[in-house]
């Protein structure tokens, strides 16, 4: 057997109404003083006042800094931390999205570490200890509060860097349904097609290993029984549970393994036309499991993928991504040379089961950006 490391994964606390058990959660790290990272959106929808209102019932000290923004960046990062700096938190909260989760691990990465962000891309960077971190999740779909990542976009580029290092990681992720009924139904859709991205992806990197797969393969059967009811939002509290639970185990079989050519070619997408991450994997998703499907390895495992579903897995991807009734772009083939050589500069590129180089990427691109669907110039 090829050997491996596996990562650790957090203590995870899944059902419908665990918010309530955020005062017992903190009370095991054995801290009083909190910040708590979120965004205005999950202020308004309530959240962060039941926590805030449970915390401070219980006797501690809680701080709510609500400055996040969609894809944070180093700038972004830093304000929060020039927010928390006097505070001296002994721990911190991620309540919200993928990026509150994000902005508060880059907080968390800076406290105790200083330095800017881009110090960090890569993993295991950071010299000194990080505050305990609790991930609670308010969308299914990024698989954060499992990966010790951070993903901060650089403030000239819009670049995503990845930055990592298992002090990072949360000790808890507390996965409570209720928090993502809240969802305007375009982030439901929009998080539930990067949860389905990250369990393929993952199931056929280079990087995958027995632990890995494990969580990608039911990462896939949780989103695949899901998915539809949140795209066309009819799902029920359990239809939405078994979204968080597949998005959160995808997140970990990430943390274990990595992704491949569907991030590197959507990351440039969303960098240079402000794409939504999830649509923009989601342009590129199809036509990438049909590159891998000329490795033997990978096209073993969508088949196996295919015979749960009992249909062709890339008919059933292609099925759910037109459900999800996303916008068509006028076309723009003059960008495909740039964005061809952003992508060769992804970091996640490197671990796709067919090898990618510029011809291939480009062929990607000019497939997924055709006459019907491409992108604004």
């Amino acid at each position: 057997m090829t050997p491996f490391d596996a990562r650790h994964s957090p203590r995870i606390v899944f059902g419908p109404g665990r918010l309530s058990e955020l005062p017992e959660c903190v009370a095991t790290l054995g801290v009083s003083k909190l910040l708590l990272v979120t965004d205005p959106g999950i202020v308004a929808a309530g959240h962060v006042g039941r926590a805030t209102d449970s915390l401070e019932a219980a006797g501690f000290d809680v701080t709510v800094f609500q400055g996040t923004h969609v894809n944070p960046t180093e700038s972004d990062i830093e304000a929060c931390r020039a927010f928390a700096e006097n505070l001296k938190p002994e721990a911190i909260i991620g309540l919200g999205g993928g990026s509150s989760m994000d902005t508060a691990k880059g907080c968390n990465f800076l406290l105790h570490n200083g330095g800017h962000m881009s110090d960090y891309r890569g993993y295991g960077l950071a010299k000194h200890a990080m505050l305990p971190f609790i991930a609670v999740p308010t969308t299914a779909g990024t698989g954060s509060e499992c990966q010790s990542y951070a993903v901060v976009s650089q403030d000239d580029s819009h670049v995503k860097m990845a930055c990592g290092d298992p002090k990072a990681l949360a000790r808890i992720a507390i996965l409570d349904p209720e928090l993502t009924v809240s969802q305007p139904p375009v982030v439901a859709t929009l998080t539930a097609l990067d949860a389905l991205s990250h369990a393929l992806e993952s199931a056929v990197c280079t990087k995958r290993n027995p632990i890995s797969s494990a969580y990608s393969r039911e990462a896939f059967h949780l989103i695949a029984s899901a998915i539809r009811p949140i795209l066309d939002n009819t799902a029920d509290l359990e239809t939405r549970g078994r979204m968080l639970l597949g998005a959160s185990m995808a997140g970990s079989a990430i943390e274990n393994s990595m992704l491949g050519a569907a991030h590197a070619t959507a990351n440039p997408l969303t960098a240079r036309f402000d794409i939504p991450h999830g649509h923009a994997v989601s342009l590129m998703l199809s036509h990438v499991i049909r590159l891998n499907s000329r490795n033997p390895e990978a096209a073993a495992i969508y088949e196996t993928f295919s015979s749960y579903l009992g249909e062709p897995l890339l008919d059933w991807v292609e099925e759910t991504i037109a459900l999800a009734g996303l916008p068509i772009h006028s076309p723009d083939s003059g960008a495909i040379p740039e964005l061809t050589e952003a992508a060769t500069q992804q970091w996640t590129g490197r671990f796709n089961p067919v090898p990618l180089d510029s011809e291939s990427i480009t062929a990607l691109y000019q497939s997924a950006l055709g006459e019907t669907q491409t992108i604004p110039s």
